[in-house]
């Protein structure tokens, strides 16, 4: 099978996994606590950061070395596509597509010596990542 065979079934089992009836709700423009976590350090540095009307936004996009990557932001501007996490006087916003990817994970904020971001841990629906933690692939049943 050539490599573009490969990805071109990747892709429909991803699409198949998403669009399942199962993973198929209303979403509502608010997320519980258990659809996606936030550590103390992650909150710490977004008050930090953040003017009054700012928030993280969270998207998932094609690319990176595994697949997929995932894409942090701040912005002001929430859709109606778009679910949102307060917590201590924070907001995080994820579109309802991304969510499908991220629900169930820990967002962190790591300073390094040699970096300093937000990233996604203990993400549920991953398989691999590469090593700094910014791509992933989807596990796929």
């Amino acid at each position: 099978m050539t490599f573009t065979m490969l990805m071109a079934n990747n892709i429909q089992k991803c699409f198949k996994y998403l669009m399942g009836s199962q993973t198929i709700r209303q979403m509502s423009s608010k997320l519980a606590e258990e659809d996606l976590k936030v550590t103390d350090d992650c909150i710490k540095r977004l008050e930090a950061i953040c003017d009054k009307d700012e928030f993280l936004r969270i998207s998932v996009e094609s690319g990176g070395c595994s697949g997929y990557q995932y894409k942090f932001e701040l912005d002001t501007a929430i859709t109606k596509d778009d679910s949102v996490l307060e917590k201590q006087g924070i907001q995080i916003v994820v579109d309802t597509t991304s969510l499908h990817f991220i629900k169930g994970s820990t967002i962190d904020y790591e300073q390094q010596l040699i970096r300093a971001a937000f990233r996604l841990i203990k993400n549920p629906k991953a398989e691999d990542g590469c090593s700094c933690g910014a791509s992933f692939s989807i596990k796929i049943d």
